[in-house]
């Protein structure tokens, strides 16, 4: 077997799992799951239409790169959600369909670590989502945090890295809006780390999954190849943005998202993609045309996400500070004990609420773990069963100050 498997930490359900399987939580209450980050809206009826209409293209073989239609539907929606010029990328070159996020995440890793380099080194976000350090790992690199806590707004320090670091690093994961605080990148944070990149020669993946999840109209999160593109640099050298229409379109079991920027990567990170076996079923392709294409049913979805989040913090407000992020559909909330864990089993135990320990995101750097102290609570659950979860987690707060 792979030894680095072993270095693999559980993943964070299953420590959750763990913590809940000696737990008899109230069973006069129905469950509330607000845990997992699954968008729980339904999807626009057009993508069923859509999938049934291609079900006879199932006979066919898919090709890795995709069809030419999707790749430019892609391409036409990231030029105009990130004020690209026209033309200002390239769907022949530029873009590859690839099946969510999450694999590609993980997979682009194993192609471009460079294993006879010394030392090699991978920065991500702490607490961050598991796939980037799995994918870290495996790749036979070292997995390097950038700490995002409370004095830097939940925004990783990436000013803390010296420089004797970043000439090892060869790849650097971020994460805008963050998973978990859904904090935003501005741009002359981005602006930054691109110079940073292209001085040490360094691959950024930009997780950017979270991008359309957003609470200010006039303000919609920035992206990787938007900054790039206003700086000059119009060949996205070293740059790779990763998005999905998971969240964007509430379709997480389609599996259906891209990867765009620098054409040299993508050529090569094609190349793995062809051995890989990842092609992108031609239904599914269909339906993703669709979907990149329609901006009516992702606007609707934001205003259903700020009225929940809305609802939900005027029931909790009065009784713990919380608020809104910029972006994403969770609450990234201090608990008053400082004890994730023991919050989080005593509101399953008493409110049978599952929200999921912070420390179980993250990792201790030095003597600091960023994510201990914290419950992530995503909130995709229907608008009344978030209002229901609000007014227990209020009496159990109530009762815990007590």
């Amino acid at each position: 077997m792979n030894p680095a498997l072993e270095l693999l930490k559980p993943y964070p359900f299953e420590q959750l799992a763990k913590l809940k399987q000696s737990i008899y939580p109230n069973g006069q209450l129905k469950h509330i799951s607000l845990s997992i980050g699954e968008p729980k809206y339904e999807p626009p009826e057009f993508v069923f239409d859509t999938i049934k209409k291609n079900l006879d293209t199932l006979a066919q073989y898919p090709t890795t790169r995709g069809m030419p239609e999707l790749r430019q539907a892609i391409a036409q929606w990231i030029e105009k959600r990130y004020h690209l010029p026209e033309n200002g990328i390239d769907p022949e070159t530029q873009v590859l369909p690839v099946n969510g996020t999450r694999e590609a995440l993980f997979a682009f890793a194993q192609a471009v670590i460079n294993t006879r380099e010394k030392d090699p080194l991978v920065i991500m976000p702490n607490p961050f989502y598991q796939i980037y350090e799995g994918a870290a790992i495996l790749a036979g690199a070292t997995p390097y945090f950038a700490n995002a806590c409370e004095r830097t707004y939940y925004i990783p320090d990436f000013d803390s890295i010296p420089k004797k670091i970043w000439k090892h690093v060869q790849l650097l994961y971020i994460c805008s809006p963050g998973n978990p605080s859904g904090e935003v990148m501005d741009k002359i944070l981005l602006q930054q780390l691109i110079k940073i990149a292209q001085y040490f020669n360094i691959i950024i993946a930009s997780d950017e999954c979270y991008s359309e999840v957003y609470q200010d109209e006039s303000r919609p999160p920035p992206g990787l190849l938007e900054v790039a593109s206003d700086m000059g640099i119009t060949d996205f050298k070293n740059l790779i943005a990763f998005n999905s229409l998971s969240k964007r379109s509430n379709v997480p079991g389609l599996r259906s998202g891209f990867v765009a920027g620098d054409a040299d990567i993508i050529q090569k990170f094609f190349l793995y993609r062809t051995y890989h076996g990842s092609a992108m079923p031609l239904p599914t392709q269909h339906a993703s045309m669709a979907l990149w294409q329609d901006e009516d049913h992702v606007r609707q979805n934001r205003d259903l996400y700020r009225e929940k989040y809305q609802a939900f913090i005027k029931i909790l407000d009065p009784v713990i500070d919380i608020s809104a992020p910029p972006g994403s559909f969770y609450i990234w909330l201090k608990v008053p004990c400082g004890d994730d864990e023991k919050f989080a089993s005593k509101l399953y135990e008493e409110q049978h609420i599952t929200v999921l320990p912070g420390s179980y995101l993250s990792r201790t750097t030095g003597q600091a773990n960023p994510g201990l102290g914290y419950v992530r609570i995503a909130l995709v659950a229907p608008l009344q069963e978030c209002i229901e979860a609000a007014q227990r987690i209020r009496t159990y707060l109530k009762r815990y100050k007590e």
